[in-house]
């Protein structure tokens, strides 16, 4: 008998633990999100039928699936910050956010993360918010196949695509970005993946790192932002098989490097940037596998950077290969394609008989003086050129490739 009653209570508590669906429409129970947010349980799904919803801010404080058919449209009015997750284990699925408030003061998001963890925002269009996704304190959290589109002319009026503070454990993946500030924000975030997502024509970098370390960005796009990528104050950065592309500008650069440490930069391709990267207070970084094309500047390395190994990489058609501001070299170079290198194979072991120096004399007097670029291309700045190959007096000594390739590396 007490095992009948036993087996009668797990019926029943397991009929009570099986999630339930609610859905929300014109023609249904619920006519409001909000409604069915109030009436929800843990793990129960609420379907929101095609419509425009104006229902301020929804705050979601239940581990809850919210997933839209046909991509309802939750409208901020440019008043509110429009959901609100405040619970673990949330999902945010198939839903068009539009139009949340702006504030100086107040970090409005299309969807903005509290301090929690396994939450998922998949599959969502957001237009036209003052932040897009806005991740504080989120741990172990999903952000996926989401479009994230901004329209602002300025940096002060527009916050960040996908912005994560204080966060760790993230996976930042196939998102398409554009028009924000920055495309993606890392702010002391940490054990983080960006894979595979398009960020472009963002008003100032594609992806923007600051304290961020022991992250990792893969197969990304970045194209025709204001200054391309920055990663500053980081350590243990892992940047594999990314695309830099038509980053031009004053300051712009595919990434810009500024006091990073103990990073790997590999099988990665910089076009038509001003300078394919920049690297500042930059130490203990691998370099390899990468593609440098039609570039300004393929690499600017500053003197302050050191242990910066430079191997297997093909520069191609770039206006100047190597720059530099100093003349102490503490970096390596080694086994690099140049394809201005002007040198001789005659033990045809594809290896170059004599050292390349990647940096020129014109190079360096344009580090100095800006004003001189004005030359360019003319028979003085080739004769200096000539000049410096034959009698180095300018470029660095130590900087130099003593094994060039002489044909391209496959990459």
């Amino acid at each position: 008998m007490k095992i009948i009653i036993c087996g009668v209570v797990l019926m029943l508590l397991s009929v009570m633990l099986v999630a339930n669906t609610i859905r929300v429409g014109r023609h249904q129970v619920c006519t409001t999100i909000t409604h069915a947010i109030e009436l929800a349980h843990e793990k129960d799904t609420i379907i929101v039928e095609k419509d425009i919803y104006h229902e301020r801010n929804l705050i979601i404080n239940k581990a809850i699936v919210l997933k839209g058919i046909g991509y309802p449209v939750l409208e901020g009015d440019h008043l509110y910050e429009i959901i609100s997750i405040k619970a673990d284990r949330v999902t945010i699925d198939g839903f068009r956010l539009q139009h949340s408030g702006q504030s100086s003061v107040i970090d409005f998001a299309g969807i903005k993360i509290y301090n929690r963890r396994k939450c998922i925002i998949i599959n969502n269009i957001l237009d036209d918010n003052f932040f897009g996704i806005y991740s504080q304190n989120g741990i172990e959290c999903q952000i996926k196949n989401n479009i994230i589109t901004a329209h602002q002319n300025e940096e002060q009026q527009s916050g960040n695509g996908i912005h994560c503070w204080k966060s760790d454990s993230m996976q930042i993946v196939g998102n398409t970005i554009t028009g924000h500030r920055d495309g993606i924000y890392f702010e002391f975030v940490t054990h983080s993946l960006i894979w595979r997502n398009y960020s472009f024509r963002n008003l100032r970098y594609g992806l923007h790192f600051m304290f961020s370390s022991d992250d990792s960005y893969i197969t990304n796009r970045f194209e025709e932002n204001g200054s391309g990528v920055s990663v500053m104050y980081s350590h243990g950065v892992q940047m594999y098989n990314n695309y830099f592309k038509e980053n031009w500008g004053d300051a712009a650069y595919g990434i810009l490097l500024k006091e990073i440490s103990d990073s790997y930069i590999q099988g990665n391709h910089f076009e038509k940037n001003t300078s394919g990267i920049y690297m500042e207070g930059a130490s203990r970084i691998q370099v390899k596998r990468n593609m440098f094309k039609n570039n300004g500047w393929g690499l600017k390395i500053q003197a302050s950077c050191m242990d910066i190994v430079l191997e297997s990489n093909n520069f191609l058609g770039n206006t100047f290969d190597v720059g530099t501001n100093g003349s102490l070299v503490l970096n390596k170079f080694d086994g690099n394609y140049w394809d201005k290198y002007e040198g001789y194979d005659l033990n045809k072991d594809k290896i170059g008989d004599i050292p390349y120096r990647p940096v020129s004399m014109f190079s360096m007097i344009i580090e100095k003086n800006p004003s001189a670029m004005m030359l360019f291309r003319s028979l003085i700045a080739t004769l200096m050129d000539k000049t410096e190959k034959v009698i180095p007096s300018l470029t660095p000594e130590g900087l130099k490739d003593n094994h060039p390739l002489m044909k391209a590396i496959p990459l």
